[in-house]
């Protein structure tokens, strides 16, 4: 069992590094007051190949695996995780790439590392989250069309997405449990489609989040994704799968950037006459800080591996989504207090990871959801 990174992965790490710490600090303060997506950055990170890396090269991405995905997202949210969250531009490309028709890969998939285009996933519903059977957005066949209708809400890159998939009711007549959904690729700039940005977020500010409304948009019939219907439950499930390591990264990522500026901040602080680093009490809450990342770190690259491998371990992704967003905000809760006063000041830089972080413990599968997971594959229920 080897833990160690290989050469390009230690090389896709330090590039992101670099142009996280190169350029976010430019643009995110003003990002995070004004609510607003950093497209120049996004299209800078198009160019330097770090959007949509896991995309198959015969699609036009990096053919790269959900471990290097999951790099890049830990060094970008290090850094900011309201511009970390560029990163997901290629949002949805996971199904299409899974599940979608040859035609379909070829048409979409290829626009998003390119830069030509972002995508988004519709599914959440203002009374359809965790429990997404309740999902009430239709997709009715006219002819060679489906038109649809119905509402999404919490949808990220909604205002700014050049393609979005729209999960929705297909067959509500079916007696099959799973199969009443479907996936509809909707290119947003077809009439009846409306984004609305949600505004005063707590936190990831930067990321473009926002309600869609559907008002008899038509599609053609292939923009169904696969070649039939009523697959879209299971399609929902691979996407959560991957997208929890996603944001288990972007957990161990916050934690990582608020813990060295806390390292910082405490060989710096003198009181009493030295160093508060050289107190016990504050080395026993780094000792603890930096054992709850590297726990959190070693569970989510195991994870990864076994997604690379082909292994879908349920349990094993949702161990480390739960673990991760707990020990996140524990690490960042201890960085802010750390810092005293200072901590509670925005120039001091941890405050944001205070705000951005506990999004983590809610989308993707709150916290609660990644419990019964981890218990229905431990009970075979």
């Amino acid at each position: 069992m080897d833990f160690a990174l290989t050469d390009i992965q230690r090389d896709i790490q330090n590039a992101a590094r670099e142009f996280a710490e190169k350029e976010f600090p430019n643009v995110a303060r003003e990002c995070d007051e004004k609510e607003e997506f950093p497209m120049e950055l996004w299209k800078k990170a198009c160019e330097l190949g770090f959007v949509g890396v896991f995309i198959k090269e015969e699609y036009g991405g990096a053919g790269l695996g959900y471990t290097e995905a999951a790099i890049l997202m830990e060094e970008f949210w290090r850094v900011d995780p309201g511009c970390g969250n560029l990163l997901l531009t290629s949002f949805g490309t996971e199904i299409i790439q899974q599940f979608g028709t040859e035609e379909q890969k070829k048409k979409y998939l290829g626009l998003i590392p390119s830069g030509k285009a972002i995508m988004g996933c519709g599914i959440t519903e203002p009374n359809a989250g965790s429990d997404v059977f309740m999902a009430s957005t239709t997709a009715v066949k006219d002819g060679d069309e489906y038109f649809i209708n119905g509402s999404k809400t919490f949808i990220t890159n909604g205002t700014i997405a050049d393609v979005i998939l729209v999960f929705c009711i297909t067959d509500p007549n079916t007696e099959e449990r799973f199969g009443k959904h479907s996936f509809i690729i909707v290119e947003t700039d077809r009439r009846g489609f409306e984004a609305t940005k949600i505004k005063g977020k707590m936190g990831i500010r930067a990321s473009d989040t926002a309600e869609l409304s559907f008002n008899d948009v038509r599609v053609p019939i292939k923009n169904l994704v696969g070649d039939a219907e009523g697959y879209g439950f299971k399609q929902v499930m691979h996407l959560f799968n991957l997208n929890r390591l996603l944001a288990t990264a972007q957990a161990i990522g916050a934690a990582q950037g608020a813990f060295e500026k806390a390292v910082t901040h405490i060989n710096k602080r003198i009181q009493f006459g030295k160093p508060i680093a050289s107190f016990q009490g504050v080395q026993f809450m780094i000792a603890e800080m930096a054992t709850k990342i590297e726990v959190g770190r070693n569970m989510l690259y195991k994870a990864c591996w076994l997604i690379d491998k082909g292994i879908f371990d349920p349990k094993a992704i949702s161990i480390a989504k739960l673990f991760a967003g707990e020990a996140s905000i524990a690490v960042i809760n201890d960085a802010v207090q750390l810092h005293g006063g200072y901590g509670y000041i925005a120039e001091y830089g941890v405050e944001h990871f205070y705000r951005d972080a506990k999004i983590v413990e809610i989308y993707e599968g709150t916290r609660e959801i990644e419990k019964i997971t981890i218990a229905r594959e431990i009970l075979g229920r």
